[in-house]
């Protein structure tokens, strides 16, 4: 944050209920050298991590399904998501995150993953950067049934499918978590699965 041309002139917290939600009064110096002052509201919630498991011999996917709050306020009428298994890094670094999240909450335990880009998902309000992940999965690997941490109250389904079948969701809608969609497009790119 050493950027000459921006200078946080105060920083007031709304909330730390949750995560935190802050109010940022920055000044901001644009090309032609005249400085605007904004007031922005900002949602810190911790990075995190994201993985689509993928078997290349069988050409399934995993993925999940739980409830999402804010989808069901903003119209998803029963707020249920498709998505890739995915957490917050907490402490770890991105992949010991996305392997831990992946036992939890799909069952598997796997021992390499890799990474294949990071992105910011709402860069307007949210300070998040979101590390996407790879993972060739069997059923060797499977140790639980997954399903999250009951203390983290996650109540997630399991889902397998045909890569072919999850693809689909996409223009179907059934599918519309962003993540969701640039790991399977990654995949289908790549032809992981194909």
């Amino acid at each position: 944050m050493n950027n000459p041309k921006i200078k946080i002139q105060q920083t007031d917290l709304l909330s730390d209920n949750w995560y935190v939600l802050n109010k940022v009064t920055f000044d901001y110096q644009k090309e032609d050298n005249t400085v605007e002052t904004h007031v922005r509201e900002v949602y810190d919630r911790g990075n995190g991590a994201a993985i689509l498991l993928y078997n290349s011999i069988q050409k399934t996917v995993i993925l999940t399904r739980q409830f999402r709050l804010p989808t069901y306020l903003n119209g998803n009428e029963t707020g249920m998501m498709i998505e890739v298994c995915a957490g917050l890094l907490d402490k770890d670094n991105p992949e010991q995150c996305i392997i831990r999240e992946t036992e939890e909450e799909t069952g598997y335990r796997l021992s390499k993953v890799r990474k294949v880009f990071e992105t910011y998902m709402s860069p307007g309000a949210v300070t998040e950067i979101l590390y996407l992940f790879m993972g060739e999965y069997d059923a060797t690997m499977k140790v639980s049934d997954g399903g999250g941490a009951e203390h983290e109250q996650e109540n997630i389904d399991v889902m397998e499918m045909s890569f072919d079948e999850a693809f689909a969701m996409i223009e179907t809608g059934k599918i519309k978590d962003a993540k969701t969609i640039l790991l399977l497009q990654y995949a289908k790119i790549n032809n992981l699965v194909s």
